[in-house]
């Protein structure tokens, strides 16, 4: 009997905490590798930090990472969480075709990859993309600065004005994907309009390759907005920008205000609702922004990763059609987006808990 009960009690040693007196890991508990692409912009701050908190509610660890828009910073980043044992990575990439080496590194090591706002390109081994509902997001832009210059009522009827008014294109960068939707969904709706003359684009410059903006970079939005200003608006004003981005919008604003634009400014709209934008919609300057809940973004993101790590397919997909990154079509989880201006500003982000009263003010 006595040697009985020493083998038990072997056994329930051999099954208890280790001897350098560390909690084991629950056995659900994974490493994810997180890499965001920069902390210029608060969105990207506030998508890593939901993605943690939600995967660390989980019981999952998470290893988040900025890039600060710099492409050889988040590959060496993949490669340490690839290294480290992660068993999925989740990346908002700085170039959604420049990681190929490292997504293959990722495949053979069995990491599957959730592809995050951004889609990543020219590789077979991008298992999931969530995001938002990208062309959609351009719709929304060009109906508001229809509506801004009153040739669109706020219901979508037809406006009082007629025009013609003056209006330049921006759009992202051509790195990211996403930039072309986002462009492509505007000029459903806005070629009509330019076809027709009730919208001039004076500068000439309409082709999105010579629209798109670097890295999203607000500063290089300003000096190209100062030079199309200084030399195609001698004598005529601006009447509207399509800006992509809230960041662009703010460059833009700059480059109006050197050039003697205000109190009054012309409709330029954004996306991304940061909180310098929204104020600037509270002020009277930026006129909308699109929301995209980033909150959401990461819930649906952890929940598709969760799922993974299980070795299910996400429940969540509701896109195997559209995300085709050149190599695959990639299965997708599309959220919509919301326009906002001074008008639903505080029901859709304070109301919502997005912002607060104080912070905007």
């Amino acid at each position: 009997m006595r040697s009985s009960m020493l083998v038990v009690v072997l056994l329930l040693a051999a099954c208890g905490t280790p001897a350098t007196g560390q909690e084991p890991q629950p056995p659900e508990s994974a490493l994810v590798g997180v890499t965001m692409p920069t902390t210029t912009s608060q969105r990207w701050i506030s998508d890593g930090e939901n993605i943690k908190r939600d995967l660390e509610s989980r019981g999952h660890r998470v290893d988040l990472q900025y890039a600060q828009n710099d492409v050889p910073s988040q590959a060496k980043q993949i490669e340490s969480q690839i290294a480290a044992g992660a068993k999925l990575l989740i990346i908002a990439s700085v170039d959604g075709s420049a990681l190929t080496a490292q997504l293959r590194m990722a495949a053979e090591a069995g990491i599957p990859v959730i592809a995050y706002d951004r889609l990543l390109r020219g590789s077979p081994n991008v298992d999931y993309y969530a995001t938002f509902e990208n062309f959609r997001v351009g719709v929304h832009q060009a109906e508001s600065l229809l509506t801004g210059l009153g040739l669109r009522g706020a219901d979508g009827t037809p406006g009082a004005a007629t025009g013609p008014f003056n209006v330049e294109l921006f759009a992202g960068s051509a790195d990211d994907n996403n930039a072309a939707f986002f462009f492509n969904g505007a000029m459903s709706v806005l070629k009509p309009y330019i076809d027709d003359g009730r919208l001039v684009v004076r500068s000439g410059q309409t082709d999105y390759q010579a629209v798109t903006t670097l890295r999203w970079d607000g500063e290089t939005a300003r000096k190209r907005m100062e030079e199309i200003v200084t030399t195609s608006y001698r004598r005529a004003k601006v009447n509207g920008v399509l800006s992509p981005y809230d960041g662009i919008s703010l460059g833009i604003l700059t480059a109006l205000k050197n050039n003697g634009y205000g109190p009054v400014f012309p409709v330029v709209t954004g996306q991304d609702a940061e909180l310098g934008s929204v104020k600037s919609i509270i002020a009277q300057e930026q006129y909308s922004t699109i929301y995209k809940d980033t909150r959401e973004l990461a819930k649906v993101t952890a929940s598709m990763a969760e799922a993974v790590l299980k070795g299910r397919t996400p429940p969540q997909l509701n896109n195997l059609n559209d995300y085709d990154n050149g190599v695959k079509v990639v299965p997708a989880f599309l959220l919509n987006p919301v326009s906002v201006d001074k008008a639903n500003y505080h029901k859709v982000l304070v109301e919502s808990g997005y912002y607060t009263d104080e912070q905007l003010r």
